[in-house]
């Protein structure tokens, strides 16, 4: 029983490690980052977690195929799920603030807190809108997009760990409403990084990217962007291009 128990036991650690693809650029899975990848055994992190809390995965991300990763660190495999968090976004535009809610993104949540105290976004732009029928976005997070105008790498960035995408809709007749905040990915399952976007109008997508929270303050600003237009620069690909009127993230906090 013991040589059976010890031979499980390195089935499972040798089943925890393998390789899997990831890119952090736009919503419609658009990859642009192939990395190996490290899963934490889930239960080391699952032993760890108490009331009140909960074990998040990381996978960590290199820059295997060129894309591009700003390496700093990952955040802990503990982290509360109960209460909220308050997310801000202190602007050229002025401030946009967004409630969290722990017990539905308790992982996505403590990422952006991870992030928020590595400045991670600080002094980064919002590097694409959509601006449809049914589809109205505006796209931020790339640690790269940074400086004056934009570039052709903008949207390719992300930080050094990827995570499993949580809280996604149950509403299929509104899975993306006005004010929400929810997270880019490349539409596959566990590829969500630090790119996010903010709807400005009841959205129509599939129901796979995490819902974050819901604007409190600021939304007006995030329409009046996405209602200025972009300039195609996307519509080959995803859809949308980059914002004609810029906004920019001075700092992000998390509070």
């Amino acid at each position: 029983m013991g040589e059976r128990a010890t031979a499980a036991r390195k089935r499972r650690r040798n089943q925890a490690i393998f390789g899997a693809a990831l890119a952090v650029l736009v919503i419609a899975g658009v990859a642009v980052v192939l990395v190996n990848q490290l899963k934490d055994d889930p239960k080391d992190t699952a032993a760890a977690a108490s009331a009140g809390t909960v074990a998040c995965s990381w996978t960590p991300a290199d820059e295997a195929t060129g894309g591009k990763v700003k390496d700093v660190g990952l955040p802990p495999t503990t982290v509360p799920n109960v209460g909220t968090s308050t997310l801000t976004f202190d602007t050229n535009l002025g401030a946009i603030s967004a409630t969290i809610d722990l017990a539905k993104a308790p992982c996505t949540g403590a990422s952006f807190k991870h992030l928020a105290e590595k400045k991670f976004l600080d002094n980064t732009k919002c590097h694409r809108l959509v601006n449809e029928d049914t589809f109205k976005v505006l796209q931020c997070g790339d640690p790269f997009a940074t400086g004056k105008g934009y570039r052709e790498t903008d949207g390719t960035g992300g930080p050094s760990y990827t995570m499993v995408e949580e809280n996604l809709p149950t509403d299929t007749t509104n899975p993306y409403p006005a004010g929400s905040i929810a997270m880019a990915n490349t539409g596959q399952a566990g590829s969500t990084g630090s790119q996010f976007f903010i709807v400005s109008e009841d959205t129509q997508l599939s129901p796979n990217y995490t819902l974050l929270g819901t604007i409190t303050t600021g939304l007006d600003i995030v329409k009046d962007v996405v209602k200025a237009g972009d300039d195609g620069a996307f519509d080959a690909s995803a859809g949308g291009g980059h914002p004609k009127k810029e906004l920019d993230i001075k700092t992000m906090t998390v509070s």
